[in-house]
Formats: C-alpha cells, structure tokens, sequence
C-alpha cells in the first residue's frame, strides 16, 4: 500500500524531462503538462510509466452548447457572479481556427522524427501516443499530442489549468478524441488523499497490486481504481490503519458487484464519464477483482477481530 521509493519515482520524471527537452528544440507554441499515476504518486513498481502531454497553445475548443444552455438558464446564472457571467458571454464571441488538425498532425510527426533520432526504442505505430523507453533508466514515456478545452466549469473558473480539459489527436483518424479532464481529477485524488492522511492513495495502490499479482485477466484501469476508490465515504476510513482499509476495499468491491444499479452510475473521479454502464467485459473484471481481494480478506480477518 506504501508508495515506491522517492528515488524511483524521481526517475520517472526525470525521464519525462528528457523528453521534453528533446521535443523543446523542434516544437513551438506548445505547452507541456503530465498526466498518469506518477503525478499522484498512486504508481507501483513495474508500472512506473508516465505521460507527457503536447498541448498545443495556437488554439482551443469549448463547450458552446454548454455555454449557451448555462447562459439561457436562470436557475444556473443565479450561483454565478457577474465575472463568471462576463467570462461565459466572452468565449461565444470568439472566432473559428480553422487549421487546428493540420497544427496538431504536424506536431505529432515532428515529435516523431525527434524522437526517432534520440531513442533506439521508439514506436511511432500507435494512433494516440508515440512510445519510447529510455534503455539505462529503464523508463517508458508515452508523448501524447493534444490540444485544450474548455467547459463551463473551465470558463468560470478562469481556465485555471486544474479545471481545463483536453483533446487527444488521433493520427490514424487524423482528429480530435472525445474531452478529458486528467488534470480535475489529479487535483482530486491529491486532496483527497490529503484529507485522509493519504489512505485514498493506499488504497489505490493496493488494488494495482492485486491485478499486477492475480493470474487472472482483470481489464480495469489506473482510471477505474481511482473512481472505485475515490467514491468510498472518506468517513468510512480516514482514520483507519492500513490493515483496516482492507475490508473497506472488500466491502467497496462487493457493493458493486452485487448491485449493478450502483455499478453503473459509478462515475469517474472528474464525474464526466460512467465507469461500468454498458461495459459488460469491465464488469466482469470487476468480479474477478472482488474475488482476489476476497481471499486476502479472508486471510486477514482473523487478525483484525
């Protein structure tokens, strides 16, 4: 449950500078941001991977329809200030971009030239991300082609980057993926682990190590832990030695299972994406998950009477 050695971790991020630096003397307008389990130190050894994100600064996209339903609606402009008002009626008078794929395209095969020059081990072959691994640090990096955007919750908050979502470019589609928002829910679980004295993370941590030690095929995600985890009651556990968060997990786990009702309104930890509803394979997963943590439990429970 305990999170990997500082040194370790530092490895990873300097790995991830590297490669931002090498992309520093070939990209321009851009912006570079990191996304993944290193930055909330939920990672475990073995999977100690992190994200580099290339955002481009040349333009953004937005919520317009959003915007527009929260501007024509009294009940939502009645808890928003006259700042917060102004700041949603200035993004719709904005105009168009209308080379924005040709931007991003082009920042995703600069990146791969660079890349290829510098590392020995790098894969271009994947629509999403350029992949390479530093062979002496024995770290992977995954660069991630990008651009903002922004919702309403972004424009009132005034694009404070916590709040910014993003846009990841597809190579193979030539487009924009659906909005994400990794940086909400970074900021999330960081004070929410704070706030429980860092058990939220403890117990993150513990389920990656339950998929990485199981022999079974459980198809669940960094993604999915978190929302698991992130929407136990903090009450339940903040004051709990660690040994003691185990039957939480358990009790979480089996929540779920044996509800699918519950499971299917699970939501991400940044509330924009339901983790279970019409995924049936990931709800499988998630039996299997219930049935490793089991005979830890098991194991356990004696000694916790």
């Amino acid at each position: 449950m305990n999170g990997v050695e500082q040194s370790y971790t530092e490895r990873s991020k300097e790995e991830g500078e590297r490669v931002k630096n090498h992309l520093k003397e070939t990209l321009n307008d851009v912006v570079y941001r990191y996304q993944g389990s290193v930055m909330t130190n939920t990672h475990i050894k073995g999977n100690s991977d992190i994200d580099l994100l290339v955002i481009t600064d040349k333009f953004y996209t937005f919520d317009r329809a959003g915007i527009e339903k929260t501007l024509s609606d009294f009940n939502q402009t009645y808890y928003l200030n006259q700042t917060q008002i102004q700041r949603l009626k200035n993004e719709l008078s904005g105009g168009g971009y209308s080379t924005a794929l040709e931007d991003l395209r082009t920042n995703r095969l600069k990146s791969e030239k660079k890349l290829k020059d510098v590392y020995d081990i790098c894969d271009i072959t994947h629509a999403k991300a350029i992949k390479i691994t530093n062979q002496s640090l024995k770290r992977d990096v995954d660069i991630v082609i990008a651009n903002w955007y922004d919702n309403v919750n972004s424009v009132i908050n005034g694009k404070n980057s916590d709040y910014r979502g993003i846009q990841v470019y597809n190579k193979d589609t030539n487009s924009k993926g659906k909005q994400d928002y990794p940086f909400l829910s970074i900021k999330r679980i960081n004070e929410r682990s704070s706030d429980t004295n860092g058990r939220l993370k403890k117990m993150i941590r513990f389920l990656k190590n339950v998929k990485a030690d199981s022999g079974k095929e459980i198809n669940l995600s960094s993604f999915d832990f978190n929302a698991i985890c992130y929407d136990i009651d903090m009450k339940i556990y903040k004051n709990l030695s660690k040994y003691f968060l185990v039957p939480v997990i358990y009790n979480q786990l089996l929540r779920l299972v044996t509800n699918e009702t519950l499971a299917n309104n699970l939501k991400s930890v940044d509330e924009h994406e339901y983790i279970f509803r019409d995924k049936p394979e990931k709800y499988k997963s998630l039996g299997l998950l219930l049935e490793e943590v089991t005979v830890i439990y098991l194991d356990l429970n004696p000694q916790l009477l």
